[in-house]
């Protein structure tokens, strides 16, 4: 397989380019109806509730093939670490900001939470096959058979087996955003066991298109936590100048 720069392929850093590109405009209008400039139902509109699955999606299938293809010769323990810590100190940092703006439905287990937790999680399928893909694709089909009222008892609500979703601006449980990633890893997995990677893997582009998304994918920590300050510092000035 051919990589655009060591250990990178530009078609999984466009895909999370997209995606990164996908949440700043659901977020804008996410924005926009926080400060009361249009009225829609993020809660229960199919039409969002897709859209942020689609987001959430991208993410993690990416999320899983980079921690298969970065550990799967070797854990790189110093490099694992980092990143780990980088995405909990994230994370932290996204709870203690959210419980300012939102102090009744601050973020106790988002994306970045989930991120942190799947990321060691995934280190024992690293070295598995078929597992990956048949203990993922049970984990979706479990979310869509099994709720327990135990489960809604705080401490657990992060599993996701809950009866109903928790107040919280975003949240992504184990159950069945864990299914996703694991797939994410069985597919790099399949791709590094063909004697010859199909022809979208080894995909590169000079476009400026693809150049944007795959700088959006090999950023998105940085972009992921500027892109609402950014967005909610703009609309707020913005509500205040035309008021």
């Amino acid at each position: 397989m051919s990589r655009t720069t060591a250990n990178r392929y530009q078609i999984i850093d466009a895909l999370r380019g997209s995606a990164i590109g996908l949440m700043i405009i659901y977020h804008f209008c996410f924005d926009l109806n926080y400060f009361g400039h249009v009225q829609l139902n993020f809660n229960h509109d199919p039409f969002w509730l897709g859209f942020r699955t689609l987001i959430v999606s991208l993410f993690l299938l990416t999320m899983g093939f980079s921690l298969q293809l970065a550990h799967a010769e070797q854990i790189n323990a110093a490099k694992f670490l980092r990143r780990l810590g980088l995405i909990a100190g994230a994370a932290i940092l996204v709870s203690l900001s959210s419980y300012l703006m939102y102090p009744k439905s601050m973020i106790f287990f988002g994306v970045l939470h989930f991120i942190a937790v799947a990321s060691i999680f995934g280190l024992a399928f690293l070295n598995v096959f078929y597992i990956k893909l048949i203990i993922g694709v049970l984990i979706l089909l479990l979310s869509m058979n099994l709720s327990h009222p135990w489960f809604n008892q705080p401490a657990l609500q992060w599993l996701g087996l809950m009866t109903h979703k928790p107040i919280t601006e975003d949240y992504v449980p184990v159950v069945p955003w864990m299914g996703v990633v694991l797939i994410g890893m069985f597919l790099a997995h399949w791709l590094s066991r063909r004697p010859q990677a199909p022809k979208w893997i080894r995909w590169q582009s000079q476009h400026s298109l693809a150049r944007t998304l795959s700088f959006g994918g090999q950023h998105s920590l940085i972009i992921y936590l500027l892109h609402q300050p950014v967005l909610l510092g703009g609309l707020y000035l913005i509500t205040q100048l035309v008021k």
